[in-house]
């Protein structure tokens, strides 16, 4: 599948990213080269990256168990934990990058492991971060994990045509963790029900009522923050930069932008089951859809990676995500044909259950045959680093 020739381009592949973020630059930098110096010299840079998402998967069992409706509200002390996972999964995940150039095992491999797994991260932390917000299925919740999701997805687009991974002077991995560290604390000292009130409300001594922000609801603010630096800032900022690269490379911008066709497909596809007047998905069982979400997505974005490292054709499409387009179908068929509904909630569930079964056979199984040619092409490990000899 993955044939010898096929993986040429991995002998002279570079590793080009820069960060443009001042807090990253001056503030967290030296953080985490000291922080790397903690990690012995044998422990290879794959295993720190996927012990970081280990802590995710811990705040996502955590969330599940105290608030499986995303709602809550939990013991106060949940959120600090969701918190200190998320700071520990941010550490090691720029850790590791600094760790594989101190043992000097630096490989494509790294990349693609590291991206991997953070695409994969979209939709658990976006589940936690929802919990956090005791936002449970609402509009809110599905804001939060939109913004993730197309967050993750531009950059790698955009990193398919420059070649460069690119993090602005505001970024998602920088400023968009901290603020979301930043609303899990605040979550645990006033509640989630913070993000339900108003200034007013909320903080009475500071907006009285002869201030505009006195009725202002604070989730409102917060998404409309998110949604300016995110609409207004990271979009634009992305679509210029291929702009230029088609410009350069005298390719086709056109074409570029039909490249977002996929995730815009499958973003209308979950909106159109989840709203549908017809499933209950959305209310009883929303975490569930979004891990299967998540996982196909997954598969979407590293893909785009692995043929950035390949120098192969965009990937278009991943089967994984074929469910989503027929329970999308499935559920709203009476409103199509003048028929009685069919799918019942069990249905529904057990559709889904199978789902996110299937997406992760799918996923680990793809993920399996391309770790393994990449190890087996390069004469590397995974996990492990081969001693070198003198």
């Amino acid at each position: 599948m993955y044939a010898e020739e096929r993986l040429q381009p991995l002998r002279t592949y570079q590793y080009r990213g820069i960060d443009r973020s001042p807090i990253s630059r001056y503030v967290l930098t030296p953080y985490w080269n000291w922080a790397v110096t903690l990690f012995p010299l044998w422990m290879a840079p794959n295993l720190i990256t996927l012990i970081g998402l280990g802590f995710m998967l811990a705040a996502l069992g955590v969330a599940l168990h105290y608030t499986p409706d995303l709602v809550g509200p939990g013991p106060p002390w949940v959120y600090f934990f969701y918190a200190a996972c998320l700071w520990v999964y941010s550490t090691l995940d720029n850790v590791d990058g600094k760790q594989a150039r101190r043992t000097k095992s630096s490989s494509p491999l790294g990349e693609l492991f590291d991206h991997g797994c953070d695409a994969l991260n979209c939709s658990i932390g976006g589940i936690v971060q929802t919990a956090a917000m005791g936002a449970g299925s609402s509009g809110y919740a599905l804001i939060v994990l939109g913004i993730t999701f197309w967050a993750f997805y531009l950059p790698t687009w955009e990193e398919y045509h420059t070649g460069v991974l690119y993090l602005g002077y505001i970024n998602g991995p920088t400023e968009g963790i901290l603020a979301a560290i930043g609303m899990m604390c605040l979550s645990g000292i006033y509640g989630p029900a913070i993000w339900t009130r108003t200034f007013g409300e909320q903080f009475p001594v500071y907006f009285p009522p002869s201030t505009w922000l006195h009725s202002v609801a604070i989730p409102h603010c917060a998404i409309v923050f998110f949604g300016v630096i995110f609409l207004g800032l990271y979009v634009p900022t992305c679509v210029i930069a291929v702009h230029r690269a088609c410009r350069t490379k005298k390719q086709s911008f056109r074409v570029a932008l039909l490249q977002l066709l996929p995730m815009g497909l499958v973003s209308a596809a979950a909106y159109i089951w989840l709203w549908s007047p017809y499933s209950t998905i959305r209310v009883r069982h929303f975490a569930l859809f979004a891990l299967a979400f998540g996982v196909g997505f997954g598969k979407m974005a590293t893909k785009i990676i692995y043929a950035h490292l390949t120098k192969r054709r965009f990937p278009y499409h991943s089967g994984l995500m074929f469910p989503l387009f027929a329970g999308a179908v499935l559920i709203n068929i009476p409103l199509i044909v003048p028929i009685a509904p069919f799918i019942t909630p069990t249905m529904e569930l057990v559709y889904v259950w199978a789902w996110l079964v299937f997406a992760l056979v799918g996923y680990f199984q793809w993920s399996y045959h391309v770790i393994n040619s990449f190890c087996n092409f390069l004469n590397i490990s995974c996990f492990t680093l081969k001693t070198k000899s003198k």
